[in-house]
């Protein structure tokens, strides 16, 4: 079982794997550590915006679950922050809003995923344990010392999963943790159409009716980075009314 605690007690060691809970309502933010507990040897937690930006960028966290309205500095300004000093750092964004502009909004700053308040305590618990797997799985690559031999080359784009790099034509392309898997699950699948469903089930780790704009969000985000025209995508291509599919002209090598 692990601990939950405040900021306000003890200095964080960095050992250990520890969540980070950024929360204003004490209900919620208790009610959320609780249940993480026995998830990770650490639970922290922080009540305002800036005690959340402090630790979030304090130091790498198993997950850093992220309120969007917070007094101080709000989610998106911490999620914004935390992205473009550890753009591998997991976010959950847990809002009290329902409209899709805020979903979107967290999404495009840089969250993983989103909770919607009233949120059901076995889904929190669901994909916090779909990204702890995921951080496992990555931890159980190969070290950078080992040979390419899981290289993908597709076109003009070189993914190492090992060292976890994207090189487009020649340069290097700065990926979130979510980004990174979701370009690799379709390199490696090229010409397979997926439909939004499949591909939370096979990059987040779980299926759940109602979130296909997680998938949309990170898609165009991904567009964005490798894409020369992301309005007319070449590579990651919409097949209508079904989902999308990486480019067949560019194969995995």
């Amino acid at each position: 079982m692990g601990v939950v605690r405040h900021v306000d007690d003890n200095v964080v060691h960095m050992s250990k794997r520890q969540i980070l809970v950024v929360e204003d309502e004490q209900d919620i933010a208790e009610l959320v550590a609780l249940h993480l507990d026995d998830l990770c040897d650490e639970v922290v937690v922080a009540h305002d915006g800036h005690d959340g930006l402090r630790l979030a960028t304090s130091q790498d966290w198993a997950l850093i679950c992220l309120d969007l309205r917070l007094p101080g500095p709000d989610g998106l300004e911490i999620c914004r922050t935390v992205r473009r000093e550890r753009p591998y750092q997991p976010i959950l964004m847990l809002t009290s809003k329902s409209s899709e502009l805020d979903r979107v909004l967290g999404l495009e700053t840089g969250a993983d995923d989103y909770l919607t308040k009233p949120f059901s305590v076995l889904e929190l618990v669901a994909r916090v344990r779909a990204i702890l797997r995921r951080i496992d799985t990555l931890r159980s690559l190969p070290g950078g010392d080992e040979p390419k031999t899981n290289e993908i080359v597709a076109g003009e784009i070189t993914i190492d999963p090992s060292r976890r790099e994207v090189m487009l034509e020649g340069h290097s392309v700065d990926l979130t943790a979510r980004e990174f898997d979701l370009l690799e699950h379709f390199a490696r699948n090229p010409g397979r159409v997926f439909r939004r469903a499949d591909l939370l089930d096979k990059v987040w780790g779980y299926g759940h009716e109602g979130y296909e704009h997680t998938v949309n969000s990170h898609i165009n985000r991904l567009r964005a980075k490798i894409e020369r025209d992301p309005s007319k995508p070449e590579r990651i291509v919409t097949v209508w009314g079904v989902g999308y599919k990486f480019s067949s002209e560019h194969r995995a090598a």
